[in-house]
């Protein structure tokens, strides 16, 4: 039935699109708050789980067409700045008096701390003030990077679907997602740390650890992600029943991919 048809591609889009976002969030909200060793990578938590991103808007691209992907990586800026909008809101407005803070709140440091946002603390500091020196920056660095590489990935991805006539699945998959991972690895980072470099608190030599690992995490992730996408986009082709050529959209309407 055409309206039962309809319905399951759109909880399809729903579920691609809720990771999509889920990621993106946890990216800004746990950020750099903690960075991890994993071989010879140190990582930024919040980058765990960022490649999920760039499989949810291939297949979207493949699956719903661009002006969907694109649809979602415009909701997902929007988002950004609801984010961010948030940070600035619990940060502007008063706390209550100390003494009737949880002793969880405060946290005692040992020797004065400078944070990412150029802030020398010492004494004790709040949680949310420290969460908010950390995520700030951060968010404000990923939005400048989701912008570039997300919107970058959509349209890399359907010039390699354009060259290759609609062949070769795993080179728009993975030439557009390792290309678009390169400029928000460069970007997130530079913008992230340009400061603290600039004070001389990072040296340049961590940076480019940092941006070496980034990208090389998110590079690995991609590549091994090629089998899973292959298999969702033969398994949700069937299940959407989609033709060749044709995309999940509402009105059933289809855009032809070039004859080879």
């Amino acid at each position: 039935m055409p309206a039962l048809l309809q319905e399951r591609r759109e909880r399809v889009f729903l579920v691609l699109a809720g990771t999509f976002l889920a990621a993106m969030t946890l990216l800004n909200v746990i950020g750099i708050t903690r960075f991890i060793q994993l071989g010879p990578m140190a990582l930024a938590v919040g980058v765990l789980p960022y490649p999920l991103t760039f499989l949810c808007t291939d297949l979207i691209c493949e699956l719903y067409g661009k002006a969907r992907a694109n649809f979602l990586v415009s909701v997902g800026l929007g988002l950004n700045f609801l984010i961010l909008a948030v940070l600035f809101l619990g940060d502007a407005i008063p706390s209550v008096p100390a003494d009737q803070m949880p002793p969880w709140q405060i946290l005692q440091l040992a020797a004065p701390v400078a944070l990412p946002n150029g802030d020398v603390v010492e004494g004790s500091i709040g949680l949310y003030q420290l969460i908010y020196a950390t995520t700030s920056g951060a968010v404000f660095a990923s939005m400048l990077a989701y912008i570039a590489a997300q919107y970058c990935d959509v349209q890399l991805f359907h010039f390699w679907k354009r060259v290759t006539r609609g062949k070769y699945l795993w080179v728009r998959n993975n030439f557009s997602t390792l290309m678009s991972q390169m400029v928000d690895s460069v970007m997130v980072i530079s913008v992230t740390f340009g400061a603290a470099f600039l004070r001389g608190d990072i040296a340049f030599k961590a940076i480019l650890v940092l941006i070496g690992s980034n990208y090389l995490f998110k590079a690995t992730v991609a590549l091994l992600d090629t089998g899973p996408f292959y298999l969702a986009v033969h398994y949700l082709k069937r299940y959407l029943q989609l033709s060749e050529g044709e995309y999940a959209v509402p009105g059933g309407a289809a855009e032809a991919t070039p004859a080879g």
